[in-house]
């Protein structure tokens, strides 16, 4: 990992807490605190179990975000792309983080000290607001994901998880915008690899969707979502 500062005012993400909150005179200080980290693909930034560093926003690139499950296994509990929080879960609960997170693409993150996030949310009142519906937010995503995984088939978990990227990252080119391996659609959908492989098989002789190598897209996606319609799957945006 390297570090270079990135500049919030000309940052374009508007959907991040600290972009919509740049224009009060009391973070131009912590601002100038903040360090920004370059991870490659691949690349563990957080490890679960470490000591919290305090809290990172995806300044460009994606993330996942996981946390180790029965007998080890990796589970990935969601996908975060610019503009996004990683690290909230260790947050203000302990001083251990409860999940990892490692970059999906080359990455960019604003990373804000533990007690750099401690005094601006003391000091700035809008701020600790936004973030206080971004926790209630999380946690009806969090409850309702709980509930929905309970009633699923494999197979729709498997169509929940192609949604759920779909959404995040769009499609361009009949393919979703970003490459995920067969694991972590896997590790998403709480199965297993093989599983996965033979769901995507039977959906691509479906008609539902289109692959190429790790390459994957929908071609119907009215179907899909019909498919889990039940579930409510636009819950977990």
């Amino acid at each position: 990992m390297n570090y270079e500062k990135t500049i919030c005012s000309v940052c374009r993400n508007a959907s991040c807490i600290i972009k919509r909150n740049v224009h009060l005179s009391q973070l131009s200080r912590y601002i100038d605190q903040k360090s920004t980290i370059n991870c490659k693909k691949g690349q563990t930034f957080i490890i679960e179990g470490a000591p919290v560093q305090g809290l990172y926003f995806v300044n460009k690139g994606a993330v996942k975000v996981t946390k180790t499950g029965l007998n080890g296994k990796e589970q990935i509990v969601r996908l975060a792309k610019d503009g996004e929080i990683i690290g909230h879960r260790g947050f203000g609960a302990g001083q251990f983080y409860h999940i990892g997170a490692t970059a999906l693409e080359n990455s960019s993150l604003c990373n804000f000290s533990l007690d750099s996030m401690n005094q601006m949310l003391l000091e700035i009142p809008k701020l600790t607001y936004d973030l206080m519906t971004f926790y209630a937010e999380e946690l009806s995503r969090s409850e309702t994901k709980v509930k929905k995984f309970a009633q699923m088939t494999v197979r729709e978990k498997v169509i929940d998880a192609l949604l759920y990227i779909f959404r995040k990252f769009g499609q361009k080119d009949d393919f979703f915008g970003i490459q995920l391996s067969r694991k972590d659609i896997a590790d998403f959908a709480g199965t297993t690899d093989e599983q996965v492989i033979r769901i995507l098989s039977s959906l691509k002789k479906e008609g539902l969707i289109q692959t190429s190598g790790k390459k994957i897209g929908t071609k119907n996606v009215n179907l899909l979502r019909k498919e889990i319609s039940e579930h409510n799957y636009f819950i977990d945006s």
